[in-house]
């Protein structure tokens, strides 16, 4: 069972995948304090840092016998399975050239799996057998975006997809079959459902619709049913279904209403009302529930606070996780996925310094057999820490962050990137982070801040940021560049911002708004234009555009609001250099965001460079592509911060 919801323009770019975990760390302080003296990193080459992964992202076959992974073919991460235990070589079952594929799951025997093209985020999804010959598109058809409603873990023969292919605005749903991708049609959208859920049967049970400012909640008892509203919410209210209950009559639901923070609850839709409250926190939201299909128990709740962090609710999935964190002591731990039986899973390890290993754990025997190591080129020994820091902003917000210092180095008047966050919905976490590493190994502090309008922290917090693009959200991430200043450890001469998507954005207006704060700016697939932006929305987020509108401001009647906080129209005021890189499929920042952009400065004569790829989207996949663009930000950067 999986909850399928159309992704909105509050979407950040991709970066290294975000997993709970257990160690613990120091809380955050201030970044003055003095550490163990060190030596310097030795400087790591900037290929290591970005080259695709030697193997990743893997799973057990539901029978227990293989282990799949992906791992690259031609330069792209394709599909390999080879059995557990056995001495065969893998067995390469995909043959994608053009594109990293974009993730995969089991199904019985076969794989399916999840690619676009070019980046325009027109998501297929594609189903092969084991041997890598009898592939078949089941959501074809050209601009068709597709996800998977539900895997169906107990049929081996169907999985439930939601498509757009009969209207390009909304998703209807079918149960498809996997070898044939013969398919009927389960829900015909009438235009204004968002989300579809299904129960422990797999029938589609739960759908959500949204005008763009209300939410409403529809329910039925059978799958022949009609669907009947049973709850009408602002969208600044969330009830958001996770699951059904064991008995299929009631949810599991994460909600704010009347409160502040989000928590899991009981819901009954006779009463449309929050039952029994299962766990939530007084500082952050709790919004994730994870579950024992075969036992049909409630497992573990997550959420962040300066980290991943879990509640137990299972005994059984608590022993299990003390049992392999005692086998792997200074990592955090994850379980990736199991078998059906739910007796053999893989476990991930990792830190802020590394992307980790792999490994097979057995329950029965408790042995922790190793299968891979993500990165094994990347020296974890050479990176640094990441840690967890806060601030005040001039309006009396408390701001979280992270700040990681190059490693062997004085925390004093050194070069700072200052990396905001995409979204702006979204957060930064404690994590292993490609870029924030290989900045500090070249010698610059950076910081991350999550500002008014990060995701995790209330609804309060989350509000406050609504019609502030380059207003007080800027500011935060002003008055983080401050405190760095007052703290002593930026050089007020050498600070940079870069960012991707809204941090793109943030970029621009940091460089626009703040023109003397800056001696450089990197702009990754970042709007320049709210205008422009929201003109050009993909006709799938058209449900959302009110909602847009109120969050960000209305072109129409606000267009005094929406000019001011657009980077284009203030463009005169820019005085450091800025390197813009866009992707020109991207369906969310169309490359005329950029193009418009660099057209204004070179107007003026301000020097900027720009990087267009033509086969990428928001934001580079391809590995050559990553490539070229580290390569090109840290000659400029150099260039301009001279750490």
């Amino acid at each position: 069972m999986k909850i399928f919801s159309i992704g909105i323009i509050v979407c950040a770019i991709s970066g290294v995948g975000a997993t709970t975990g257990l160690i613990m760390a120091s809380p955050a302080h201030s970044a003055t304090a003095t550490a163990t003296k060190i030596e310097p990193a030795k400087i790591i080459p900037l290929r290591d840092f970005f080259k695709n992964p030697q193997e990743s992202a893997h799973k057990i076959s539901p029978d227990g016998k293989y282990l799949s992974y992906l791992a690259p073919h031609e330069r792209r991460m394709n599909v390999f399975v080879k059995s557990i235990g056995g001495k065969d070589p893998a067995i390469r079952v995909t043959g994608e050239t053009a594109r990293d594929i974009a993730g995969y799951s089991w199904k019985g025997n076969r794989i399916l799996y999840v690619k676009d093209f070019g980046g325009d985020e027109n998501f297929h999804v594609v189903s092969v057998n084991l041997k890598g010959d009898d592939l078949k598109d089941l959501t074809p058809g050209e601009k068709v975006r597709a996800s998977v409603v539900d895997g169906l873990i107990d049929n081996d023969q169907y999985v439930i997809l939601s498509h757009n292919r009969r209207d390009a605005k909304v998703f209807d749903v079918f149960r498809t079959h996997v070898i044939t991708g013969e398919e009927k049609l389960i829900a015909q959208n009438p235009g204004n459902i968002t989300s579809w859920l299904t129960d422990h049967d797999g029938k589609l049970r739960v759908a959500g619709t949204s005008d763009g400012v209300n939410t409403t909640l529809l329910f039925r008892e059978k799958e022949e049913d009609e669907f009947k509203p049973i709850l009408t919410t602002n969208f600044k209210e969330a009830v958001n279904p996770l699951l059904f209950t064991f008995d299929n009559k009631k949810l599991y639901v994460a909600s704010n209403r009347g409160r502040d923070k989000s928590g899991i609850f009981v819901f009954n839709p006779t009463t449309a009302k929050e039952e029994k409250l299962i766990f939530d926190r007084p500082d952050v939201d709790v919004d994730e529930l994870d579950f024992s299909h075969k036992r049909k128990v409630l497992t573990l709740a997550s959420f962040v606070t300066w980290k991943g962090e879990r509640k137990f609710l299972d005994k059984e999935t608590e022993s299990m996780f003390k049992l392999v964190q005692a086998k792997l002591p200074g990592y955090e731990v994850a379980f990736t996925s199991s078998n059906k039986a739910e007796d053999k899973f893989i476990v991930a390890s990792y830190s802020d310094k590394t992307r980790g290993k792999r490994y097979v754990f057995d329950q029965a025997t408790g042995k922790l057999e190793f299968i891979a190591d993500i990165s094994p080129w990347i020296p974890e020994s050479e990176l640094a820490d990441m840690k967890p820091i806060k601030y005040t902003s001039r309006d009396g917000l408390t701001i979280n962050g992270y700040l990681t210092l190059p490693k062997g180095v004085a925390a004093r008047n050194l070069p700072v990137v200052i990396n905001p966050h995409g979204g702006p919905w979204a957060r930064d976490r404690w994590d292993y982070n490609s870029e924030v590493q290989f900045l500090a190994n070249r010698g610059y502090a950076v910081l991350q801040m999550n500002f008014r309008g990060s995701t995790g922290y209330g609804r309060k917090f989350w509000e406050s940021s609504f019609k502030q693009w380059g207003k007080t959200m800027q500011d935060d991430i002003t008055d983080g560049v401050q405190w760095l200043i007052k703290e002593g450890i930026a050089d007020p001469k050498k600070i940079a911002i870069y960012g991707g998507s809204y941090g793109g954005y943030a970029t621009l207006a940091g460089l626009t708004f703040t023109p003397d704060l800056y001696a450089a700016g990197v702009s990754y697939v970042g709007p320049s234009s709210l205008f422009t932006l929201m003109e050009s929305l993909p006709p799938y987020w058209e449900s959302y555009r009110a909602m847009f509108y109120e969050m960000a401001g209305n072109p129409t009647t606000e267009a005094d609001l929406v000019r001011a906080a657009s980077p284009l129209y203030s463009v005169d005021q820019i005085k450091a250099p800025l390197f813009i890189a866009q992707g020109a499929k991207d369906p969310r920042v169309k490359q005329a965001e950029s193009d418009q952009m660099v057209a204004a400065l070179k107007k003026r004569g301000v020097n900027v460079e720009y990087m267009v790829k033509e086969n990428e989207g928001h934001g580079f996949r391809n590995e050559e592509n990553k490539f070229d663009f580290y390569e090109a930000m840290e000659k400029f950067l150099g260039r301009y911060l001279k750490p």
